[in-house]
């Protein structure tokens, strides 16, 4: 069973001051080393390394890429799926909810992942289920 990795879960659990890292922390490693199957996009790591670089700095970012990248299998977004999440973006006309996150939510459906390591409530809307 595989498990989508957000923005959300992917901050907190390189940023150890982060109120979530205990409980992201917990979930990913209970989930990586369960031999689940940890899916992301390029979008949700761009958007994650500029959250990171931008609060905290590099060191953050090379985690991501050094240490967390090679657990993840990462879909690349290419222009049909980017047209596709843009299209399904302004379906939801809902303000709040990011190209990043309709590519994800996307993403999930084409690749039937149900669950979610993220603390974003806009999953549990598009009824994909949150872990922690």
């Amino acid at each position: 069973m595989s498990l989508f990795v957000d923005t959300s879960a992917l901050y907190a659990f390189l940023v150890r001051s982060d109120a979530d890292h205990g409980a992201v922390a917990t979930a990913f490693r209970s989930a990586a080393e369960s031999g689940r199957r940890l899916v992301t996009t390029s979008y949700v790591l761009v958007e994650t390394s500029a959250l990171l670089q931008h609060r905290i700095g590099l060191d953050p970012v090379r985690d991501l890429e050094g240490r967390i990248g090679p657990l993840l299998q990462v879909i690349w977004v290419g222009e049909d799926l980017h047209r596709r999440a843009l299209a399904r973006l302004f379906r939801m006309n809902r303000r709040h909810v990011s190209l990043v996150d309709a590519v994800s939510f996307t993403v999930m459906e084409a690749e039937g992942v149900t669950d979610v390591l993220a603390l974003d409530a806009d999953f549990t809307a598009e009824g994909f289920r949150l872990i922690p």
